[in-house]
């Protein structure tokens, strides 16, 4: 199954963004290669990039407070384990605590390394990197893997806090959902969403086989999916075709 995601707000596409930008950042930050810690270093700056909205720490201090509160009004629930409970209810403090401790935005002491900063005024240009314009970077990328590993991974922990804080929020979030088995009638499919309850992430799982593209759009009264198929040239036309899939909301 592929997995689409659809987020209801601009906060949690944010989240969404620091997410891949973070899975990306461990993916390549494990190799060995200096190009793979080129495109590293790119995403820390990109990660800086997502995080310099003045509300963002707040708002994720906000949401795991709002987790911690919900979890604790289950406290003495004879259907649920207080031990697994109890745990992630410590996660949650554990995460706002590392956060809530990190003074300004997230990679905050990384501006305050001029070389670093150097690197990220040239690389945003088209070979802005390229050993004649940054020659300290260009023997930085020739040092052993191991050297540039432990340097990244010192640069990357002033991203731990959020990276943790965004993680469980997630987590927390899409494991609020239940997925249902829906069918898009001639390839259209349309649900309102119950009044009083605000939703916050779509998530839609479709069998591959189908080579099926969904197209999602919503608001807090009514989602809509549009199923498209995929022509050899690369454009896409909607789908004629009758489909099932799974649909998850999570509010």
């Amino acid at each position: 199954m592929i997995l689409y995601e659809y987020p209801f707000n601009e906060r949690l596409r944010t989240y969404l963004r620091l997410e891949q930008l973070f899975r990306r950042l461990g993916e390549l930050m494990a190799r060995e290669h200096p190009l793979d810690h080129h495109y590293a270093l790119v995403t820390v700056f990109e990660v800086m990039d997502v995080a310099a909205r003045a509300d963002l720490k707040a708002d994720v201090l906000k949401d795991l407070e709002r987790h911690k509160h919900q979890l604790e009004g289950f406290r003495g629930n004879p259907s649920i384990s207080e031990a697994a409970l109890e745990g992630v209810i410590a996660q949650l403090d554990t995460a706002f605590a590392s956060l809530n401790a990190q003074s300004g935005k997230a990679g905050q002491p990384l501006t305050e390394n001029e070389w670093l900063m150097s690197i990220r005024s040239r690389i945003g240009i088209p070979g802005g990197t390229c050993g004649f314009d940054l020659p300290a970077y260009y023997a930085w990328q020739q040092l052993p893997a191991e050297r540039r590993q432990h340097d990244l991974q010192g640069w990357v922990a002033t991203l731990g806090p959020l990276a943790e804080a965004v993680m469980l929020l997630l987590r927390l979030l899409r494991d609020a959902g239940l997925p249902q088995k829906v069918a898009a009638e001639r390839g259209q499919f349309q649900q309102n969403l119950p009044q009083g309850r605000t939703f916050q992430l779509l998530r839609l799982a479709i069998d591959p086989a189908l080579q099926l593209i969904p197209e999602i759009s919503g608001n807090r009264l009514v989602v809509s999916v549009r199923l498209m198929r995929q022509e050899p040239g690369g454009r896409l036309v909607p789908s004629s075709d009758d489909a099932a899939f799974e649909l998850a909301l999570c509010a």
